[in-house]
């Protein structure tokens, strides 16, 4: 993904050569160097933070980021229990990923899979008690595991800022499963 970048970069710097001249209105100028760099570390960030929370959660709990996050999920909504499809939303795998995900937390005893009680159609995945003893004793892993990889590195910055800024352009409704379009 990078060297694509890298390329798409190397060769709008050549084709504007002489020309470029920052305009905000123009979203089709190249990145300055600032803004190359800003772009840059948080594509890398995307990628680098969650297999290094992944590592961290592994090793200190026995349980891989994405069964973190589902349990996580699954202990926030009331009765801790939330329909399938939601949770692939929330957790941002597939359905059939986060099938097998919950098999593994259900061979575990730490979630249980039940019928969506208002049309039998639909399965629920609920935390058992359980399933939050074992999210209790991960939390100081992964709460260390953010401040040690991320927070550390972010306290010279004017968090509330940095936050709304991220958050302007990954909104928490920004859950909303993509649709995949048909290729010509």
């Amino acid at each position: 993904m990078f060297w694509k970048l890298r390329r798409q970069a190397s060769i709008l710097e050549n084709v504007t050569q002489g020309t470029r001249r920052h305009d905000p209105a123009d979203p089709t100028l190249p990145l300055d160097p600032d803004e190359e760099a800003a772009w840059r570390a948080l594509a890398r960030a995307v990628i680098v933070v969650p297999r290094v929370l992944d590592a961290d959660l592994i090793e200190g709990a026995g349980l891989n980021l994405a069964e973190y996050v589902a349990l996580v999920e699954l202990s926030q909504v009331p009765g801790r229990a939330m329909r399938m499809n939601e949770l692939a939303t929330l957790t941002d795998l597939s359905r059939s990923g986060l099938s097998r995900l919950i098999e593994r937390l259900v061979r575990q005893g730490l979630v249980s899979r039940e019928p969506f009680a208002d049309d039998g159609r639909g399965r629920v995945a609920q935390l058992t008690e359980a399933g939050l003893r074992r999210l209790e004793q991960a939390y100081p892993h992964a709460l260390a595991s953010v401040r040690r990889n991320v927070m550390k590195y972010l306290a010279c910055l004017d968090l509330p800022a940095f936050a709304q800024a991220v958050g302007s352009f990954a909104p928490d409704d920004a859950y909303a499963p993509a649709r995949r379009t048909a290729r010509s």
